[in-house]
C-alpha cells in the first residue's frame, strides 16, 4: 500500500512539472505586442480627433442671423453674444470690434478674422463730413450711454485701459502703446496719426485733448537753480513745485495732498480739479509740468480692503458698497468693462478710475 501511494505522489509531481514546462514554452514562444505599432495607432487616432476642421465662411456680424453665424464657423455661445450686443445697439465698425465680444478668445478671433466682413454702411468713413458717420466710441454697457466727456490727457503716459474707454478696441490700444515704445514716445500729433492702429476720424476727434510734453532745450531752465522744465509732478516736492510759474506755496501743498489721496497723477489735467487752480492759471501751468503715470500707486480691486481705499477721491460710498457686495458674490473682476456692466461705474466714472485699478487674481 505504501509503495502504491509513493508511486502516486511521484506521478503527480512529474505531471505538475510537465504541465509547468509546457506553459513556460508557450509563453516564451508567444510574440511580444508591437508597442511601436500601438503607439502609432493611438497617435493617429489623437491626431485625427485634433485635426477635425471647422469650415469657416464669410459673415457680417451686423446682419448675420443665428443660423448664418453658426454655419460660418462661429461657436454657439459667441453667436448668441453677437446677437445680444446688436440688440443693445452695438454696431461693429471694424473687425477688431468683434474681438471685444464676451467669450471671444485671441486664438478664436485669429481664426475668424479673415472671414469677418463689415458692410460699407457700417464702416468708419475717415473723411466723411456728415456727422452721422462719425466714429462713436465702444461702450461695453449693454445699454447705450451718453458719449464719454473728453478731457486733456498725455499720450506718453496714457494706459491701454484709458485708450479703450476713449473708444479704441483692445487690440488697437495695445498697438498704440507698442508703437509708442518703439518710437520712444509721441512728441507730435503727426507721430500719433501715423500709427496704423489710429484712423483719421478718431485722431481728429482726440486732437484738441492731446497734451504733448514740451521739447526741452539746453537752456530750458527755471529760476536760479538751473532745474529744467517741465517738472514731473508725481515726484516733485513742494520746493520744486513752487518753481513753476503759477504755483504758489498753497497750491503746491494742495497738489501734493491730492496726489497722495489719488495715488499719483496719470494726467496733468487732474490738477485742474483743485479749487486753488483756476482755469486761467491752469493754462499757464500746463506747459511747465508733466506726469509719469508709472509712479501711480494702484489698487488691486479684487482684494483691497474697503477701509484702505475709501479715501480715494474718485470712489464714492455708493461705489464702495457695490464693490463690497458684488465682489463677494462673483469673486472679483477681470476688466473695468465688467465693472461697468455690473453698474458699479458709469463709463465716465470708469474712465477716471481705470488707471488706478489692478485686476489681479492674488492679494500679492
Amino acid at each position: 500500500m505504501n509503495r502504491r501511494k509513493g508511486r502516486d505522489i511521484t506521478g503527480s509531481i512529474l505531471l505538475t512539472i510537465i504541465i509547468t514546462a509546457i506553459a513556460a514554452v508557450i509563453l516564451l514562444a508567444r510574440p511580444e505586442p508591437n508597442r511601436e505599432a500601438s503607439e502609432v495607432e493611438i497617435t493617429e487616432v489623437a491626431t485625427e480627433v485634433d485635426t477635425i476642421a471647422v469650415e469657416y465662411h464669410p459673415f457680417d456680424p451686423n446682419t448675420a442671423d443665428y443660423r448664418t453665424l453658426i454655419s460660418s464657423g462661429v461657436p454657439r455661445t459667441i453667436a448668441v453674444n453677437i446677437l445680444k450686443w446688436r440688440a443693445s445697439g452695438k454696431v461693429f465698425r471694424i473687425r477688431e470690434d468683434l474681438a471685444l465680444c464676451y467669450g471671444m478668445s485671441d486664438s478664436l478671433y485669429f481664426l475668424l478674422e479673415p472671414y469677418i466682413t463689415i458692410a460699407e454702411e457700417y464702416q468708419i468713413k475717415p473723411h466723411q463730413a456728415n456727422a452721422s458717420h462719425q466714429y462713436q466710441p465702444h461702450t461695453p454697457k449693454r445699454t447705450q450711454r451718453a458719449q464719454i466727456e473728453l478731457v486733456p490727457f498725455s499720450l506718453d503716459t496714457v494706459t491701454e485701459g484709458y485708450l479703450q474707454l476713449l473708444g479704441f478696441s483692445q487690440k488697437q490700444s495695445a498697438l498704440i502703446i507698442r508703437y509708442r515704445e518703439i518710437i520712444g514716445g509721441y512728441r507730435t500729433f503727426e507721430k500719433f496719426a501715423e500709427c496704423y492702429a489710429v484712423d483719421s476720424v478718431m485722431a481728429e476727434r482726440l486732437r484738441p485733448y492731446i497734451i504733448f510734453r514740451p521739447q526741452q532745450s539746453d537752456n530750458s531752465t527755471i529760476k536760479s537753480n538751473g532745474r529744467s522744465l517741465p517738472i514731473e509732478i508725481n515726484s516733485a516736492d513742494s520746493a520744486t513745485l513752487v518753481m513753476v510759474s503759477g504755483i504758489g506755496a498753497k497750491s503746491a501743498q494742495q497738489i501734493i495732498r491730492y496726489r497722495e489721496l489719488l495715488g499719483g497723477y496719470y494726467s496733468v489735467s487732474q490738477i485742474s480739479e483743485l479749487s486753488v487752480v483756476t482755469a486761467e492759471n491752469f493754462q499757464r501751468i500746463l506747459p511747465q509740468i508733466w506726469c509719469d503715470s508709472a509712479k501711480i500707486k494702484k489698487i488691486n480691486i479684487n482684494f483691497a480692503r474697503l477701509n484702505e481705499i475709501k479715501t480715494h477721491p474718485y470712489l464714492t460710498s455708493r461705489m464702495l458698497k457695490k464693490i463690497s457686495n458684488k465682489r463677494v458674490l462673483k469673486g472679483g473682476w477681470s476688466t473695468i468693462e465688467e465693472m461697468i456692466e455690473d453698474d458699479i461705474f458709469s463709463s465716465e466714472e470708469a474712465m477716471r478710475i481705470a488707471p488706478y485699478l489692478l485686476f489681479g487674481s492674488t492679494s500679492e
